[in-house]
């Protein structure tokens, strides 16, 4: 039995346990008729989604990508060799309410200190949860501690609980070779790559996946994957294996949420069939329910849906981006899509 098998059969019966805590059926019995979501992604892609999907239900969790390594994260992982917690820390304030509370708070742990000192350009939020990490000595407990800080509408977990590295082969990474194919090392460095980026992984390769990570996606009624960086927000997700088995195995429908525009560097060019092309070639047996995209940024739809189709899914086509034109996702057109879809996609009467 290999390592992987085995710590698949500990994981789920890790999950199991979890799922069966008194804690969690509590949490249920209040929850009442609203949609259990798991929404996986990083960087402002992911707290565009967390911003819509915790409008409109009380059951939320993010699933984060932790190989970010540059400004105060990478600075923070290289020296103290923790979690980049820069993508956490914004999931987290995404997930922060609207009240005068939330707004508070959310500014605070996205304040960045301005000097000519070691303190300059690292963001609040970041020591704070890199400060509990190494007071409770446990990730999952001290992102838990300060979503209730802030009052946070939803959970935040690490994908791995160990910092990952994210690695790429681009075609035409130095303009002067172009058809020569170069590995890229570095989220920060790959999501800014001139040239076409073939592929990702991570180093190490078969990192673990945080339990609760896996357990939250087995137990959904839905999950979201993107909007976001693709190949180093997005995709990562899928490249560990114990994450990815349950993203194939939950019996939660998935909905994939597309990009308004394709991102300068590593999707320069992309239309939105593309992405779900290289989607496919990382994540083969993935299936997905829904690909939804605002029609503005779909100019052959025939296309699209034939890729899509090839996951099993359907496309659904809404307004999501901001009214002024930025390619950004609005918080409360992005939520009404969302609530559509699962209302016409989900079960009829309360979840569950």
């Amino acid at each position: 039995m290999t390592n992987r098998t085995v710590r698949l059969h500990r994981l789920r019966r890790v999950t199991s346990a979890l799922a069966g805590e008194p804690s969690t059926r509590a949490a249920r019995g209040r929850r009442g008729a609203t949609p259990k979501v798991v929404a996986l992604g990083g960087g402002m892609g992911l707290s565009a989604s967390l911003a819509a999907l915790r409008r409109i239900t009380g059951d939320l969790t993010a699933v984060v990508t932790v190989a970010d390594d540059g400004g105060s994260s990478g600075r923070l992982r290289e020296e103290l060799g923790v979690l980049p917690p820069g993508d956490l820390r914004k999931a987290l304030a995404a997930l922060c309410g609207d009240d005068d509370w939330g707004q508070t708070w959310a500014r605070v742990i996205q304040h960045r200190f301005q000097s000519k000192g070691d303190l300059h350009e690292h963001a609040v939020g970041n020591l704070l949860i890199v400060a509990l990490w190494e007071q409770l000595g446990d990730h999952v407990q001290a992102l838990d501690l300060v979503g209730r800080l802030l009052g946070a509408h939803g959970r935040v977990l690490p994908m791995s609980a160990v910092p990952l590295e994210l690695q790429a082969l681009v075609r035409g990474h130095d303009p002067a070779r172009p058809d020569e194919v170069d590995t890229v090392r570095g989220q920060a460095t790959v999501a800014l790559t001139p040239g076409d980026v073939q592929s990702v992984h991570l180093v190490p390769h078969d990192p673990p996946a945080v339990p609760e990570a896996v357990a939250a996606v087995l137990d959904a009624d839905w999950v979201v994957l993107g909007p976001g960086s693709w190949f180093s927000s997005v995709i990562p997700h899928l490249l560990v294996p114990e994450l990815l088995d349950a993203l194939v195995e939950t019996k939660a429908r998935r909905i994939l949420s597309l990009n308004l525009a394709p991102q300068p560097g590593e999707t320069e060019g992309f239309s939105p069939q593309r992405h779900l092309e290289v989607l496919a070639r990382h994540a083969p047996k993935l299936a997905l329910d829904v690909v939804l995209a605002d029609q503005a940024a779909v100019p052959d739809l025939p296309s699209l849906a034939d890729a899509a189709k090839r996951f099993g899914a359907t496309v659904e086509l809404a307004p999501v981006a901001r009214p002024d034109g930025a390619p950004k996702h609005d918080p409360e057109l992005l939520a009404a899509a969302y609530d559509r879809i699962f209302r016409m996609h989900g079960r009829i009467g309360p979840w569950r």
